[in-house]
């Protein structure tokens, strides 16, 4: 065979590589869903409650899509292990019996999780409103990145907000991206998002905002814990406000952005900031908080829920609270 057709060959080789590369990256990383569905509100009839008490509770739980430890790990996961922690994180939550609950890395429909929708499938508890917020949309995950067996695969998964009373006002915001991240790293990567909603509890209308800071990245970290310190300001003099969810942020370390939401004034931590919640066995970090401004919230009990075990890689934090005044 001579220089010049093996050239050919090379180059034939090298061309078919780089079209099928470029064509897997543009499938992959594209989305199977219309961007005006990625937030909406889900209303349900189940029999609705009658508890007339003045103290209500909120729980957030980064459920990390039932994949327990596991979670991001590049190893092989039963369909057995999401059922069961599934079975349990239904049957912890029934005994809870929360007003409200805040999720965050909930999937809809993926192939992680076995396409099994875990917010249909908790939303039966009894919450008749459901406000989901898409921050993942994709054809196909290429992560962990080895082995290929332990892809994600295809993605569409969330945060969303689970009450028993009415969600009026929702907004899905997108949070900061990391400025520098490599355009094939970028396309493939979650929107970092803020749920904000009004609920009415008895007399009173509260303003949850459900977030899931950037986990890699602190400037970034950072810009999404400025950002929500102005939705504070901008809702807390007329408001009961409830801030929650995975801050990605653990306040032991120099410069922690959880610092900048733990010294607003007038906001009080809903459990003692020396109290961990990940990993799930043997935590060693605080990650996941629940902020209350004082002026209009009444803490009367709040702990980390270590009940949940190892059905994420986080454990949930409860709050129970009475409005003290109401914005009416």
């Amino acid at each position: 065979m001579n220089l010049n057709k093996i050239f050919q060959l090379v180059f034939s080789f090298i061309l078919l590589l780089t079209i099928t590369s470029v064509t897997f990256f543009f499938w992959a990383s594209s989305s199977n869903h219309k961007e005006s569905g990625y937030s909406k509100l889900i209303e349900n009839n189940f029999p609705a409650s009658t508890d007339d008490d003045s103290v209500f509770s909120i729980i957030t739980y980064n459920i990390g899509y039932l994949s327990g430890l596991t979670n991001n790990l590049p190893v092989a996961k039963t369909k057995k292990l999401f059922d069961d922690n599934l079975i349990r994180a239904y049957h912890e939550f029934k005994r809870m019996d929360a007003d409200i609950i805040c999720f965050q890395e909930i999937d809809y429909y993926a192939k992680r999780s076995y396409y099994v929708n875990q917010q249909e499938a908790l939303q039966k508890l009894g919450y008749n409103y459901i406000f989901q917020a898409v921050n993942w949309d994709i054809n196909y995950l290429p992560f962990p990145y080895f082995p290929p067996s332990a892809h994600h695969g295809e993605v569409y998964s969330g945060q969303s907000i689970f009450s028993k009373q009415p969600l009026t006002n929702n907004e899905r915001i997108v949070l900061d991206r990391v400025a520098d991240s490599p355009f094939y790293r970028d396309a493939f990567y979650l929107d970092r998002l803020a749920q904000v909603s009004k609920s009415t509890l008895g007399d009173d209308t509260v303003i949850i905002i459900n977030v899931h800071f950037e986990a890699f990245d602190m400037p970034t970290r950072t810009k999404h814990a400025k950002y929500i310190s102005t939705l504070h300001t901008k809702y807390k003099d007329d408001y009961p406000v409830l801030i929650l969810g995975d801050f990605n942020s653990d306040i032991r370390y120099p410069n922690a952005a959880i610092q900048l939401i733990v010294n607003l004034p007038g906001i009080k931590n809903a459990v003692d900031l020396d109290k961990k919640t990940y990993p799930s066995i043997k935590p060693t970090a605080r990650l996941d908080y629940i902020f209350y401004n004082e002026d209009y919230i009444e803490l009367k009990n709040s702990r980390i829920l270590t009940e949940f075990g190892n059905v994420s890689d986080h454990l949930p934090v409860l709050l129970e609270f009475r409005v003290k005044k109401s914005n009416y």
